[in-house]
């Protein structure tokens, strides 16, 4: 089984999708607030939103239960690559904890496409 980085840990992490840029923005969000990438339940690979997982991955996407919000890391800073638990992102006031850059409020509407609710 392969290790899971800690939510401090800046590696290299692939983000899929189309158009991506180096901060995970895509074709289909790309604002200077949209520098998240969330890791799928269903495969374990970070996309840069749900509409590159559909064009992309073959396969439906899987939301996060609530059982698993402290589990490994989910989502990921596009900016400093800081990688963070569904908790400790939806707690950032929309602001990674590490660099400060701003996160696209309107992501939460969205939430429940990824996480249980």
């Amino acid at each position: 089984m392969a290790s899971r980085p800690d939510e401090n840990t800046q590696e290299k992490v692939v983000v899929h999708g189309l158009d991506v840029q180096p901060t995970t923005q895509c074709r289909h969000w790309h604002s200077d607030r949209d520098i998240i990438a969330i890791r799928h339940k269903c495969c374990g690979l970070y996309y840069a939103c749900i509409s590159c997982h559909e064009a992309l991955a073959g396969h439906h996407s899987a939301c996060w239960p609530k059982t698993e919000r402290d589990e490994g890391p989910v989502v990921m800073c596009g900016r400093c690559r800081r990688q963070l638990t569904i908790s400790a992102y939806m707690a950032s006031g929309n602001a990674c904890p590490g660099c400060h850059a701003a996160f696209n409020p309107g992501c939460a509407k969205h939430y429940d496409l990824y996480f249980e609710m």
